[in-house]
């Protein structure tokens, strides 16, 4: 038997093989479909992938940013349309791109930042930005060496 790493409790030898996924998808129920839609279009830079609707009436949008995709979808209402959204939950986007080009882009297009972009300890470059519902969004990059 092999000891676990964090508790040091026994876990048998014949443990199958630990999760080795490639990409994250995030599904988001959004307030007001048309307002996300142009925000995470407009402001932030994704692109639509497809559109959803249901009887002929719009009711999700997929979007895409490189491997990144997200699904914003109307919120029915079923659980009261005043639900808070967004709490304790944030997205972290990884990018290759400047994240100080990334948040001026965000900035010009009318978007506000939830903290302006800064070295962090563990060597990446990041900033925070809330989308309509108060979904938070961390982009970051590695630091570049100066």
């Amino acid at each position: 038997m092999a000891n676990t790493p964090r508790t040091g409790a026994a876990i048998p030898r014949s443990t199958p093989e630990s999760l080795r996924a490639s990409e994250l998808s995030a599904s988001l129920t959004v307030k007001d479909l048309a307002k996300s839609l142009a925000w995470y279009r407009d402001v932030l830079g994704f692109t639509v992938d497809r559109q959803h609707e249901r009887e002929g009436k719009l009711v999700a949008v997929s979007l895409k940013a490189g491997l990144v995709r997200l699904l914003i979808n109307q919120d029915d209402g079923a659980l009261g349309l005043d639900r808070v959204k967004g709490e304790g939950f944030s997205l972290q986007i990884t990018t290759g791109q400047s994240v100080d080009a990334i948040a001026s882009r965000i900035k010009a297009a009318g978007g506000t930042l939830g903290s302006e972009p800064a070295d962090m300890p563990w060597g990446v470059r990041s900033f925070r930005v809330k989308d309509p519902d108060g979904f938070k969004l961390v982009f970051s990059s590695e630091r570049t060496a100066t």
